[in-house]
């Protein structure tokens, strides 16, 4: 059998287990706790979230994900990796009633990569390379396909997930660490090199990201200079620090005003902003209205 027979065999039989456990409209958590599902049956408008690092494979169906000013497909033939908490718009670009979007997200710890990556012996980056973006698209494998149709079925035996799905998640990332992109992936769990320090940055923003940002503070706890610091960041994200935490930011405003109802005021002041005239004029060069007239077409297009 042939590589691409092999290939689409499996995509079958993936997005038959993912259709069994999430057979309606939706995000389906799993009794895999990193493992969700995703089942739309239309398009989607561009949705905003923070991706935390995870594999997304799609068995039916394609999807973008946009980082600031840069946007990647993935599909059945090609799935995303993203390797730091990123603020992501994703947005379904091909589904329909009669053939579903199916997809899987795998969420998963920097310190597996790195512990896998001592098993492989494989030779450990230079800590002295340069970074690589924290975002991206691997060509499909059979072996990768085989490994998750062995984790996926374990749902129909929750018994067995204890013991046998932390196995299969490891050989899920070793088969993505033997990708065309296997290397820039491992850099973020190679401890002092640049990707690391700037994943550990991310990390810092994304629990303060209400509070001032201080860059030379932020720089030196990740030992590194402050103009190293600035070029790695846009490196790894395409941003600088500012434009990350400002991006994390409405995002979130974005959320609270649509979820939680919150006033545009009331939402500036809870994600960090003293201004809510200077919010509202961010907040609409981001979005393309300001504030109440988006959050009005947004609920408008989700009836």
């Amino acid at each position: 059998m042939d590589k691409s027979h092999r290939i689409r065999q499996c995509l079958q039989q993936l997005a038959q287990l993912i259709f069994r456990h999430a057979p309606t409209n939706g995000t389906h958590a799993t009794a895999i706790p990193t493992l969700s599902f995703m089942h739309a049956t239309e398009l989607t408008e561009p949705l905003e979230s923070v991706y935390k690092p995870s594999i997304c494979v799609v068995a039916q169906g394609a999807k973008t994900a946009t980082l600031a000013d840069k946007t990647y497909i993935y599909n059945p033939s090609a799935y995303l990796v993203t390797s730091v908490e990123l603020p992501i718009i994703g947005e379904i670009i091909d589904a329909s009633p009669e053939v579903p979007y199916l997809s899987l997200k795998l969420s998963f710890e920097a310190d597996i990569i790195l512990d896998i990556v001592k098993e492989m012996n494989a030779p450990v980056p230079s800590l002295s390379l340069e970074s690589s973006q924290a975002i991206t698209v691997n060509r499909t494998s059979p072996e990768l396909l085989d490994a998750i149709i062995r984790l996926l079925s374990l749902l129909d035996h929750p018994g067995d997930i204890p013991v046998l799905a932390p196995l299969f998640i490891r050989e899920i990332l070793y088969r993505v660490l033997q990708s065309e992109q296997g290397a820039a992936i491992q850099q973020f769990a190679n401890v002092g090199s640049y990707a690391y320090n700037i994943a550990k940055a991310i990390q810092l923003i994304n629990r303060k990201y209400d509070r001032p940002l201080a860059i030379d503070q932020l720089a030196s706890s990740v030992n590194m200079s402050t103009s190293a610091f600035h070029k790695h960041f846009k490196r790894v994200t395409t941003m600088s620090p500012l434009q990350y935490q400002k991006t994390v930011r409405l995002q979130e405003a974005r959320r609270l005003m649509l979820t939680e109802t919150l006033q545009a005021a009331d939402a500036a002041f809870r994600v960090g902003y003293e201004s809510p005239s200077q919010f509202s004029r961010e907040y609409a060069r981001k979005y393309g209205r300001p504030p109440k007239l988006d959050i009005k077409e947004l609920r408008g297009s989700l009836k």
